[in-house]
């Protein structure tokens, strides 16, 4: 009886607490330069993701208007790790603000929910226009919902 309690304890923590996922920000990367790596992500609420400051010069931030109505926005330091935890469903736009131009971009889904995709996509179409480089590395992003 013991032995069920402490398995049925163990099971219930290990389902309080969000899983940690990495995102390293890269200037080469396996698809191309200027990258977050991995530059999708599909998540559940509460999980936490870590925006590894693997190369210098690179923060992750919140696209304006790119991720779902009452999510805390989030702007990392250049050159700093940063740690976000994800509680609302939905997708979420981010970027390297120095190397936006250069569409260093990344997409993160949670929960599986698309609720605010098309708000996403109307801000990404104009939000692309300043790119310099890689003009369709967002669009393609967004074309995996």
């Amino acid at each position: 009886m013991k032995k069920l309690l402490l398995i049925t304890l163990l099971i219930s923590n290990y389902h309080m607490y969000g899983a940690n996922f990495e995102v390293k920000m890269l200037n080469q990367g396996q698809d191309g330069v200027m990258v977050f790596e991995p530059s999708l992500l599909k998540i559940n609420a509460g999980d936490t993701v870590t925006f590894k400051a693997t190369d210098a010069a690179h923060n992750s931030a919140s696209i304006p208007g790119m991720i779902p109505n009452g999510a805390s926005s989030w702007n990392g330091e250049l050159s700093r790790d940063i740690s976000v935890t994800f509680d609302v469903p939905g997708i979420y736009g981010y970027q390297c603000t120095p190397h936006a131009m250069m569409a260093m971009v990344g997409v993160i889904q949670v929960d599986n929910n698309t609720g605010n995709l098309d708000a996403v996509k109307i801000v990404a179409s104009s939000f692309k226009t300043t790119f310099v480089m890689n003009q369709s590395r967002l669009d393609d992003l967004l074309s995996e919902f």
